[in-house]
């Protein structure tokens, strides 16, 4: 992923992405440089714009069933964070009994 994202930088940043310019990026953040992953991320993507493989990836997503079991945990999460909140309701609630009137600068 790492090299993939200095790719994009490089291309962002208007440079022409080569083997040696992902190498120098990500030597610069002191990341140790895997040559056979710079030279296979280099000739999957040789021939291919970036707009290219985002339509690419798009399409590959798209593909990707939607969360049904995600939504099922992601209300439970909500029903579970109710009950925190009415928790920290209460302890407010207590709290301001704690201080008897008293401010901090009063």
């Amino acid at each position: 992923m790492k090299y993939l994202a200095a790719y994009l930088l490089l291309n962002a940043a208007g440079n022409t992405p080569s083997a040696d310019n992902v190498k120098a990026v990500l030597a610069s953040v002191g990341i140790e440089v895997e040559e056979e992953k710079v030279s296979a991320l280099m000739t999957s993507l040789e021939g291919k714009t970036v707009a290219d493989l985002i339509t690419e990836g798009n399409e590959k997503l798209s593909s990707v069933p939607a969360a049904g079991p995600a939504a099922a945990s992601g209300s439970a999460a909500a029903a579970s964070g109710e009950a925190a909140a009415e928790e920290a309701a209460e302890e407010n609630e207590s709290e301001e009994d704690d201080d008897m009137g008293f401010g901090l600068f009063d």
